[in-house]
């Protein structure tokens, strides 16, 4: 992992910045293992059962990732919605 630059105190907004991109890191991660494991499985070198539960993994850290984004949508839309 390649290290980044943060503005000096950055916070919250930094925090939010890193979990966020920790996330989206751990779903590429898993979606990469997922493709290894089916181009394992058709070489013969990876158990189709193992194959499976890697995609299988891969799926729900993307749906997970994908319901925490619809949550802030949610949240971001309610807190625009607010009267000044």
């Amino acid at each position: 992992r390649t290290a980044k630059s943060a503005p000096s105190g950055g916070g919250p907004a930094t925090a939010f910045a890193d979990t966020v991109s920790r996330l989206v890191e751990g779903v590429e991660k898993q979606t990469a293992q997922a493709n290894a494991a089916v181009s394992g499985m058709l070489d013969k070198s990876v158990d189709v059962h193992d194959a499976m539960i890697a995609l299988q993994k891969s799926e729900l850290a993307l749906q997970l990732t994908v319901q925490i984004r619809n949550k802030f949508v949610q949240a971001y839309q309610d807190v625009m919605r607010m009267p000044v």
